[in-house]
């Protein structure tokens, strides 16, 4: 047959408006309170118009206006209108917020992450002061006179883009710097100076003079930042606007011209006699700025989960209606292993997340779940976010070509997939944060370790025991700190799928990684798994949930 050359076939069609909730085959099945309101943010995040704006405000990044036309220095940067779509939808949706309503939902944080999921799989970007507004309420609050005067602003869920003080704006946005030029990770050798302006002491004045070499989302209201005080290096809200209506000392330096996350803006800073309030006791800054470090942490989990989500999506929509070598993709077995695979590990890491957040809905008073919040924060960020990445590229190989061009979301998403695992402490970091719960707070190992035994499938207490001999017979745990934090990943990803996953899902995931039936790469799963089963389902769900 022969075919005119504008004749397109053997595509898929476009997905059209996907209701991103109804989709999924783990977060669809929660039976929560909420389940209405995410049903419709499902349909939002998934909605055409929202990946158009996805789009264009990745296409058109942020720009740095250091001035005016007059010469004076304003140090401001402007976006393309669909960063602001994206803001104000998401800010709505009380994802800036959602936990610290007055009163909180009970399962406020888990309701909040599954909401940060389904936007997420679309854009990224804007995630980052989402996020950062979200994490920064409970570091203000250890200073109460802090959080009275920006709890409000925080937690409103009007977006106010404004330039202006905090008196006169409607919402406020919250950003975080912690690291500096010659120290990274390693804050404690931050230089930046804090001289009291006044008594001092928490909650007091000070003048900040120094740097950030990544301050995230210059164009916030605020900052949580790390200065060294008299008493050693403390924590300090710092605004754009001092209270008295003055632009505070706030140059940006330069944009950064990042690998991916390209919609948002993080900047190179400096603060020259800068006024700042201290937050916590003098000397304890990352005692201090920890608490939003922590729940910045959970986000990660949630923004790699989404991603890995939202590429599983796009291989599947694609191998269903793309033929070669005589058959749909989707029906032939070796396509099916690999779609079966990448879906096993997308359910592991949304099931984990869950779990995650669900911890810190409980923690405040559960101590078992504090233990849990503790020690599974940094495993689930290290090994969740770890696993984006390589699922990503998999995904995108399943498109082929296709999947190369910028005209599909997969450069986007490949780009953005190392983010979470390198920001709020890269794999060493957060490894050696688990080595320092084992250490401080054995009995967090314990807690999850007992959870795991009791609630998941009993192919578990065999990997469950070997893992506690190893860590009681290893003498240098640091040198084999990575193999033990991925461990522990796959085992509370494991529990977690017993929880929100079908058993298929779960047994599957437990056999190939638990048991090691599996190969180093994709699409190596066991004969005895049904890989068709699997794959055919996720097809199903995405089919089903058009609109």
């Amino acid at each position: 047959m022969v075919h005119p050359p504008d004749e397109v076939f053997n595509q898929p069609p476009d997905l059209g408006d996907l209701n991103l909730f109804t989709a999924d085959p783990v977060v669809s099945n929660l039976a929560a309170p909420g389940s209405a309101e995410l049903h419709r943010i499902g349909a939002v995040s998934g909605s055409r118009q929202f990946r158009d704006w996805g789009f264009l405000a990745n296409r058109y990044p942020p720009e740095l206006n250091t001035f005016d036309r007059f010469g004076r220095r304003i140090d401001q940067v402007e976006f393309h209108p669909a960063w602001h779509d994206l803001m104000a939808t998401s800010v709505g949706m009380g994802i800036t917020s959602l936990p610290h309503d007055q009163p909180a939902p009970d399962d406020a944080h888990q309701d909040r992450a599954v909401r940060a999921y389904l936007v997420g799989q679309v854009e990224q970007g804007h995630m980052c002061p989402i996020s950062m507004t979200y994490a920064v309420v409970p570091a203000l609050r250890m200073q109460p006179e802090v959080a009275a005067a920006w709890e409000d602003a925080l937690s409103s869920r009007v977006y106010d883009p404004t330039f202006r003080p905090l008196a006169d704006k409607q919402g406020a946005l919250m950003g975080m710097g912690m690291t500096e030029r010659q120290g990274g990770s390693d804050v404690r050798s931050n230089t930046s100076q804090a001289v009291a302006d006044g008594p001092g002491g928490p909650g007091g004045e000070y003048r900040i003079t120094g740097h950030k070499w990544f301050c995230s989302a210059p164009m916030n209201d605020a900052f949580l930042v790390l200065a060294q005080a008299r008493g050693g290096l403390s924590c300090f809200l710092l605004p754009r606007w001092t209270p008295d209506g003055v632009q505070n000392n706030f140059r940006i330096n330069r944009l950064k011209d990042k690998l991916g996350n390209r919609s948002n803006a993080s900047a190179e800073v400096e603060f020259e006699s800068s006024w700042a309030q201290m937050v916590g006791e003098e000397g304890r800054g990352v005692s201090t700025i920890i608490e939003m470090v922590n729940a910045t942490r959970l986000d990660c989990v949630i923004g790699a989960a989404a991603i890995m989500r939202q590429a599983v999506t796009q291989a599947v929509w694609h191998v269903a209606h793309r033929s070669a070598f005589g058959a749909d993709l989707i029906d032939q077995p070796l396509m099916q292993n690999v779609i079966a695979d990448l879906d096993l590990e997308a359910q592991a890491a949304t099931a984990l997340m869950i779990r995650l957040a669900a911890s810190f809905d409980r923690a405040d008073h559960d101590e078992h779940e504090a233990l849990v919040r503790r020690i599974l924060t940094p495993i689930a960020k290290y090994w969740v976010t770890k696993r984006c990445s390589e699922v990503v590229r998999e995904a995108t190989e399943c498109l082929g070509g296709g999947g190369y061009v910028e005209d599909s979301i997969m450069p986007r998403l490949y780009r953005e997939s190392p983010l979470n695992a390198i920001w709020e402490g890269s794999g060493n970091v957060i490894a050696l944060d688990v080595l320092r719960v084992l250490n401080k707070e054995p009995r967090a190992l314990d807690a999850l370790l007992t959870e795991i035994e009791t609630t998941a499938p009993s192919g578990l207490s065999g990997a469950v025991a070997k893992i506690r001999g190893e860590i009681q017979e290893t003498e240098n745990l640091e040198s084999v700190a990575r193999r033990l934090v991925e461990r522990l990943g796959i085992l509370a990803a494991a529990s977690a799928l017993g929880q929100h996953a079908t058993g298929d899902v779960t047994d599957a995931y437990i056999r190939s990684r638990v048991n090691g039936d599996h190969g180093s790469m994709y699409g190596t799963l066991p004969a005895l798994i049904d890989a068709a089963r699997i794959s055919e389902r996720a097809y199903g769900l995405v089919e089903a949930a058009r609109t």
